[in-house]
């Protein structure tokens, strides 16, 4: 082991005095996470919230306020959340702007504009919605029309028309990717991005909702490095789940599950998010408070398997 010798000028002469092991001088933070999820305490101010964030470890979280929320009330959220080092991740829209339905679609649009000025406000880290579906059953449901030229023009369009129309600052618009509607791999989020061409449009990534092969599944660790090599410099949140591939069926079939539960490289996933600074990582989709407190359990596991702080 090298041995570091360290002089120190005194009132006497020249002290030595030696260490072992070397010292940096400058050492490098470890990488981190900041890792969130629902909150299923009841609150009604701002401290409350923090209390109730801060009580689940969670060092992100969602959005604490809905639309139509007072200016006021946003400003007070908005502090507490900075004063307790509480990053707040993303606003969520989850209707359906590409609906065949106009009133629908009209309605998805007004609110996307209302949602992003919110997260705008707030300083959330994006504004999150999935592209849509020409699904007429299904807001977010499978459609042959979906992966068209058309309706990515459609898409470029209505993203830039809402852009354009709230000019968010502090913000980001994403699309979170779909097995089966635009953007679906990392390739189509590069060309969205190109197509887009606006500053604040950004990245949402969640590996689980592309992993739509039997080979990117088996291969997972692989892929989610190729998406943060071409993503990573885009990427303003990520979401947390799992999945597994079912058996006895002649069909690949895919079912997403709690973290720990599936295939899903989190060790790989958490290395290469934590390269990025301050991007949140939220869990989603569990059916209770319990379910979630697994999920972290197992996510802070692996992070520290990977030497990553959660």
């Amino acid at each position: 082991m090298k041995r570091r010798t360290f002089y120190k000028l005194t009132a006497k002469g020249i002290a030595i005095s030696a260490l072992a092991p070397s010292l940096s001088l400058h050492a490098e933070p470890n990488p981190s996470v900041r890792l969130g999820g629902p909150i299923f305490r009841k609150y009604e101010s701002p401290e409350e919230w923090v209390e109730a964030v801060k009580q689940k470890n969670f060092r992100t979280a969602y959005c604490p306020v809905k639309v139509g929320a007072s200016g006021e009330e946003i400003r007070k959220y908005e502090e507490a959340a900075k004063k307790a080092d509480i990053l707040i991740a993303e606003v969520g829209i989850w209707k359906n702007m590409l609906s065949v339905r106009d009133q629908e679609a009209k309605e998805a649009y007004d609110l996307s504009v209302d949602s992003l000025a919110l997260a705008d406000e707030i300083g959330a880290n994006c504004c999150v919605n999935i592209s849509g579906s020409k699904n007429p059953e299904h807001w977010a449901g499978p459609h042959e029309d979906n992966l068209t030229k058309e309706t990515f023009e459609e898409i470029v369009e209505l993203s830039k028309k809402l852009l354009k129309e709230v000019n968010p600052k502090r913000t980001f618009f994403v699309l979170e990717p779909m097995p089966w509607a635009y953007p679906d791999s990392p390739d189509s989020y590069l060309d969205l991005i190109k197509a887009i061409d606006h500053p604040q449009f950004g990245v949402h990534f969640d590996p689980v909702n592309i992993l739509s092969s039997p080979q990117l599944l088996y291969n997972n660790g692989a892929f989610i490095k190729e998406c943060f090599k071409k993503l990573a410099p885009h990427i303003k949140s990520c979401h947390a789940k799992d999945i597994v591939i079912l058996s006895g069926t002649d069909l690949p079939k895919f079912e997403e599950i709690r973290p720990g539960l599936g295939l899903l490289d989190y060790q790989v996933f958490l290395k290469e998010l934590s390269k990025l600074e301050d991007i949140p990582l939220l869990m989603e989709h569990l059916s209770g408070e319990e379910e979630y407190d697994k999920a972290s359990g197992y996510i802070r596991s692996e992070a520290n398997k990977a030497g990553v702080a959660v």
